[in-house]
């Protein structure tokens, strides 16, 4: 039998998954019967008293949170006929917000009313449109109804061929419609906004190999997708920092480039056959739970096995002191639950769910700018020489 968190779990997941469509119109997520799971006959026969138990509990949540139960009756130890609650009903939608909380309320209260201006404009796939809407502040609304309408006010406006920020709509911010374009398509029925598509994205990196650079070449140069480039020199090794300023401050390595990282995944540098198919690749980032995803992330992108350093327990041990237990906009880290990365290394895992465990009591992130450079050009080398990489 479940317990009462679980089944506000359910609700939640429920709403989320439907709340939309169920304010269109478009389906009814409730009134709706969530079973309660059912108690093994082994059970009711041999410790009935904990049964019992959870029926109690089940009775009290019900009568705080104003929920009919629905029951079976059980033969349970003895031979006696027992009644189990098998199904918590939840009225309708707003009583499912109540009973799961946090923003529920407020959220529907938010979606009725923008319903109503959707409504208007007589849109198709209402529901979605809403769940797209959903996340927008108010100010974000109110500009999307005034774009949306400047674009149907003139449908040529649709084929100027400028970037986001060239669209000339008064009272529009330049970033705006870059970051809005999909509720503006939903909202107009146009598939197209007159919008130059995005710039290529690219990579900046710093030739490492002492050889070359002793020849007064350039040290730091950078590739965009897509066009005809060639690097100074083929490299024998590649280091993916997450850090700027390490990928840019790593000491000489010979044949070595050092790639600033382009955040999670690695799509942009896997583009360049050069950097992705190097003999070694290898990925430093942070002691911390994005670390290790955009590690993940980095080796699905590239399709291979490419090789981490210092981002092991040991490494974590070692400069544990130099740790912090705040992100980069003073917002303290918290525990979490590890999403399935299925191209961590056993020690990368490890550390993966030690920094997002709830026991966990020391620091959960450790910048790789408090290792030195040296160590990390040292891992490098290791792997370079085909011993085993410091952890």
């Amino acid at each position: 039998m479940k317990t009462p968190a679980a089944l506000v779990a359910d609700i939640q997941r429920r709403l989320g998954n439907q709340w939309h469509s169920h304010l269109a119109g478009e389906g009814d997520a409730f009134p709706h019967a969530f079973p309660l799971g059912r108690a093994a006959a082994a059970d009711l026969r041999s410790d009935y008293a904990v049964v019992h138990a959870r029926t109690v509990e089940w009775q009290d949540w019900a009568k705080a949170h104003g929920v009919d139960l629905r029951y079976e009756t059980r033969v349970a130890k003895g031979g006696t006929r027992q009644v189990l609650p098998t199904h918590a009903h939840v009225v309708d939608i707003d009583h499912a917000a109540a009973i799961v909380g946090h923003d529920w309320p407020a959220r529907l209260q938010r979606g009725q009313q923008r319903l109503q201006v959707l409504r208007a404009r007589q849109l198709t796939d209402l529901g979605k449109v809403l769940r797209l809407v959903d996340k927008y502040s108010a100010v974000d609304f109110e500009l999307l109804l005034v774009v949306a309408d400047w674009y149907l006010e003139d449908p040529l406006r649709a084929g100027l061929g400028v970037t986001p920020r060239q669209v000339p709509i008064p009272g529009v911010h330049a970033k705006w419609l870059q970051a809005h374009r999909a509720g503006v398509q939903a909202l107009t029925g146009l598939t197209e906004l007159g919008i130059l598509p995005a710039h290529p994205p690219r990579i900046h990196f710093t030739y490492l190999d002492p050889a070359y650079r002793s020849t007064g070449g350039r040290l730091h140069d950078s590739a965009t997708v897509g066009d005809q480039f060639t690097p100074a020199y083929l490299p024998e090794v590649v280091v993916i920092s997450e850090n700027k300023d390490t990928a840019i401050h790593l000491p000489v390595l010979e044949g070595g480039i050092s790639v600033e990282g382009v955040g999670k995944g690695g799509k942009t540098p896997a583009a360049f056959p050069w950097l992705r198919d190097a003999p070694v690749v290898v990925y430093w980032g942070d002691i911390d739970s994005d670390g290790y995803e955009i590690l993940n992330g980095y080796r699905a992108d590239f399709d291979r096995d490419i090789d981490s350093i210092l981002m092991g327990p040991a490494t974590y041990d070692q400069y544990s002191t130099f740790g912090t237990s705040y992100d980069q906009h003073g917002k303290l880290l918290t525990p979490g639950t590890p999403k399935t990365l299925d191209r961590l290394r056993d020690d990368e895992r490890t550390m993966y769910e030690r920094v997002l465990d709830p026991d966990h009591a020391d620091h959960r992130r450790i910048e790789q700018e408090r290792i030195p450079l040296q160590v990390a050009v040292d891992a490098v080398r290791r792997i370079s020489e085909g011993l085993r990489p410091s952890r």
